[in-house]
């Protein structure tokens, strides 16, 4: 059966008649017959879909990954259409395929983790601010103008204004504006060794909460006050062997501890 015969005028060269095609496949089983109809259907009616994805190229995606989303959504069109709902085949194919590539770029294509809300109030602040431009001629539209056009608060319009710088992410070489060559990773911190010795008495601090006082009191003889084993023997009035004794077993008891907490 041929489906690019045309029988009406339609709006764009590339929409063909297909709605006795589609009639037929809402009625046709599981099968080869069926397979080779929908597959037929979603050929000639590609160059719709590749015209809407035309649209979108110059946003940071090649036009041909842009061809295989468009694909992919048109595919979802032939497959979800009801001829029965009384609308034609393009009046559901359009919005099916733009949807899928607005998809595709909300989902893959920032360079920084958004919340889906925030994306959304980004698209609407950014329509808007288009549309209000043509009625503001030399200006920017305000943040109130645009919250007013969109019925979003102005802080939610900020939101989606912050939104709009987070679609790429800018090169660590690049330089920061009004600066002489000062570039952003210039600005960036380095890793500081003394957080992990945070962690790391925070972690042990229980543990030596639990020893005995004078194993307390050595430990701390020992690493706080900076002295030597013969020196902890002799203000508490044991032997040397008996201080390294002591020292030995804290050691093996909280490396125990820790070791059975992270496991």
């Amino acid at each position: 059966m041929r489906t690019t015969g045309r029988t009406r005028p339609h709006p764009h060269d590339d929409a063909p008649d297909t709605a006795a095609a589609f009639q037929r496949l809402s009625r046709l089983p599981d099968g080869p017959e069926r397979k080779a109809l929908r597959d037929e259907l979603v050929q000639v009616w590609l160059p719709m879909a590749e015209r809407i994805a035309v649209r979108f190229r110059g946003r940071g995606e090649a036009l041909e990954d842009l061809y295989q989303v468009a694909a992919l959504g048109l595919v979802k069109a032939v497959d979800h259409y009801d001829p029965r709902r009384g609308y034609a085949f393009e009046a559901y194919a359009v919005p099916t395929v733009t949807g899928e590539i607005k998809r595709h770029f909300r989902d893959h294509m920032w360079t920084l983790h958004v919340p889906r809300r925030v994306q959304d109030l980004r698209n609407r602040v950014r329509r808007a601010a288009k549309e209000l431009a043509q009625t503001t001629p030399g200006r920017v539209p305000t943040v109130a103008e645009i919250a007013e056009h969109t019925h979003l608060s102005e802080s939610d319009v900020r939101t989606g204004m912050e939104a709009l710088d987070c679609f790429a992410a800018l090169s660590l070489e690049a330089e920061v504006p009004g600066t002489d060559g000062y570039a952003l990773g210039d600005g960036l911190g380095e890793a500081d060794p003394r957080y992990d010795l945070v962690v790391d008495r925070v972690a042990v601090r229980p543990c030596l909460e639990a020893l005995p006082e004078r194993e307390r009191t050595i430990l701390y003889l020992r690493f706080f006050r900076g002295m030597t084993q013969s020196r902890i023997a002799q203000q508490l009035g044991i032997s040397q062997m008996h201080v390294s004794r002591l020292l030995s077993g804290c050691f093996a008891q909280l490396r125990e501890e820790l070791l059975a907490e992270t496991s």
